[in-house]
């Protein structure tokens, strides 16, 4: 389940991500934020290879799994939102 957990996560931020370059802008905070879901996601995906070669599913749907999906999309989260302070306070400054 944190995979598909975080594949959506990470195709929300290239969205976002895409859509703000459309615009002609350019969000570091969201750029990056995309790069980590997208990590995860392989991460997730190579675990999931390795569950397969083992004769296990591909996909875990147990609780305990969304729940460590949860952790980690709220951690992503919670790394956006300290990006985009630093971000806004550089701004401030300039």
């Amino acid at each position: 389940m944190c995979e598909i957990m975080t594949i959506a996560a990470a195709v929300l931020f290239t969205v976002i991500f895409a859509a703000q370059k459309n615009k002609g802008h350019f969000s570091k905070p969201v750029f990056i934020t995309m790069l980590m879901f997208w990590g995860a996601a392989l991460m997730w995906a190579v675990d999931g290879v390795a569950c397969v070669l083992e004769g296990e599913a591909f996909f875990d749907i147990s609780m305990e799994d969304t729940i460590l999906g949860f952790i980690i999309l709220g951690a992503g989260l919670v790394i956006f939102g300290f990006m985009l302070l630093i971000d806004k306070a550089k701004k401030a400054r300039a």
